[in-house]
């Protein structure tokens, strides 16, 4: 390699300052790319792009109502905005007769039904576990039994710990565990 650099009539210096360089403009190039600010659905205001629909809340629009698909939106977005929950875009997909929910385009007007709001079901309060046993119930796991015992979910290996459990995803209904206290 020497004597490659001799015969171009480069130093060591030189050929070390020239990689230098090279790594600074290299890794400079990456950092502007990095953070530099991208729109995320394109410019703000562009002459094709729909009008925003609603001028008052959506939460306050009497339903059923025709949407027009903007750029960026999804049928989640959409039910969230005149639900306050994604998962009325079922119902949005179906009384538009829209077979698959990924195929929905900037323009397309949708209607938006007159349904009750969907959510993730009954929200289901777990009684706090105040002894020093507890027996297993069918669906428990380790992780929301430490949240019962404990608050925190990650104490999950100290119950594991304690009954000798190898496998903390394995635990069986009816169960007696021992659950550790300071």
């Amino acid at each position: 390699m020497d004597k490659f650099f001799k015969k171009i009539g480069f130093s060591e210096n030189a050929v070390s300052l020239i990689l230098g360089v090279l790594v600074v403009i290299v890794l400079a190039v990456m950092a502007y790319n990095l953070f530099r600010v991208k729109p995320v659905n394109g410019p703000a205001t562009t002459e094709n792009q729909p009008k925003e629909e609603l001028t008052v809340p959506a939460s306050a629009v009497s339903l059923p109502i025709e949407h027009t698909v903007a750029d960026g939106e999804s049928l989640w977005t959409i039910s969230e905005k005149y639900y306050t929950s994604g998962y009325n875009w079922v119902d949005i997909a179906n009384t538009n007769g829209v077979q698959n929910p990924d195929q929905i385009f900037v323009g397309q007007k949708l209607t938006i039904p007159n349904v009750s709001v969907r959510g993730l079901g009954p929200q289901v309060t777990l009684s706090k576990i105040e002894g020093g046993t507890y027996t297993t119930l069918k669906g428990d796991n380790l992780w929301t039994i430490a949240i019962r015992a404990y608050g925190d979910g990650y104490r999950y290996g100290d119950i594991a710990r304690v009954n000798n459990i190898a496998n903390p995803r394995l635990i069986f209904s009816g169960n007696v565990l021992i659950i550790p206290r300071p």
